[in-house]
């Protein structure tokens, strides 16, 4: 595979707190490093694609050891700046039972990505040599210059001739008090941009302020995704609905919106290991189906299940093959392999 995926996000120091722990009572923490972009890269290389961050880290040993984990997944640190001094870190507490899990930022927007001047990047090289941008709200959060930053990129790789995919990713921890309200014209500016979105209702409701008579979810989907396709000329719409059972266990049911039609992937309830990631694993099951040509239906399968897997490995990014997500999809015997 010849096709080149790259992600424009910035580069976050995972520090989970073992077992089950609280943050107050541990003693020790394990690092490792991830971000959007680092999941979609990474796992989108699982794949058998050529991938690439677009990203700022410190000129430090920190920055050496964000490189190295990149490097050992198989992504390109080519348009990789080194500036600054900080990265940004979140602390992980994993839930139990009626406790759910928690993260906890810490020094993000002094990190070298979110204070990177647009003169760290060569924007226009960046967008003749690649295939497919993925971008997402979340770094759209961060501060008005990195806004303007991923806005341009976008804007060259679409002229260019190239795929832009914008996940919604709407955290109102990240946009502040009434964020839906800073949100919407950026939010707008990447819908008439991309051509796949992640989405589902919600965003169409609480961001881009759609109204609806529908209380049940699907009925919802299926009123407001066919009028924010139209609106914005968007080739391509998928997303997930999640539940939370009793037992723990979860069930994610995906959805594709192409050429005017809705496509469902089966419901899948599963055990969860790590849930952080994926929706990365979703979004890059999304992108295989249409750089491979897969029926919408086949694409809805695939990325599915890709989501399913996601929840089975610890640590951020997703790293099933593709073989192994066809084998999931397919429902295959989950026995032992030997």
């Amino acid at each position: 595979m010849t096709k080149k995926i790259a992600a424009f996000g910035e580069v976050m120091m995972r520090m989970q707190v073992p077992e089950n722990l609280l943050l107050t009572q541990a003693n020790s923490l394990q690092y490792s490093f991830s971000g959007t972009g680092v999941n979609i890269t990474g796992s989108i290389e699982k794949l058998g694609y050529k991938s690439a961050l677009i990203s700022t880290l410190p000129a430090n040993p920190i920055g050496d050891a964000a490189i190295s984990h990149l490097q050992k997944l198989g992504i390109s640190t080519d348009y990789i700046a080194r500036s600054g001094n900080y990265i940004g870190m979140y602390f992980l507490e994993n839930g139990i039972g009626a406790r759910p899990s928690r993260v906890t930022y810490s020094n993000r927007m002094e990190s070298s990505f979110n204070t990177a001047s647009k003169s760290n990047y060569s924007f226009h090289k960046i967008a003749e040599e690649i295939d497919l941008l993925h971008v997402c709200g979340i770094t759209l959060a961060m501060n008005e210059n990195v806004r303007q930053q991923l806005i341009l990129l976008a804007n060259l790789v679409k002229e260019q001739g190239g795929i832009v995919l914008f996940d919604c990713n709407y955290r109102p921890s990240l946009w502040g008090e009434n964020g839906h309200i800073k949100a919407k014209p950026y939010y707008e500016q990447l819908l008439n941009i991309a051509d796949i979105v992640m989405m589902n209702e919600k965003d169409a409701l609480y961001t881009l302020e759609y109204h609806c008579q529908h209380q049940e979810r699907e009925k919802q989907l299926e009123e407001l995704i066919p009028k924010v396709a139209e609106e914005y000329n968007i080739a391509i719409l998928a997303g997930t609905h999640r539940t939370i059972h009793h037992d723990d266990s979860h069930s994610i049911k995906g959805y594709l919106y192409q050429l005017g039609r809705f496509h469902y992937a089966k419901k899948e309830q599963f055990r969860v290991l790590d849930r952080i990631g994926a929706g990365d694993a979703f979004a890059t099951g999304i992108i295989h189906g249409k750089l491979q040509d897969y029926q919408p239906q086949q694409t809805i399968q695939f990325a599915t299940a890709s989501c399913m897997l996601a929840h089975t490995i610890v640590g951020d990014t997703p790293l099933s093959t593709k073989q192994e997500i066809l084998q999931a999809s397919n429902h295959q015997i989950r026995d032992v392999i030997r």
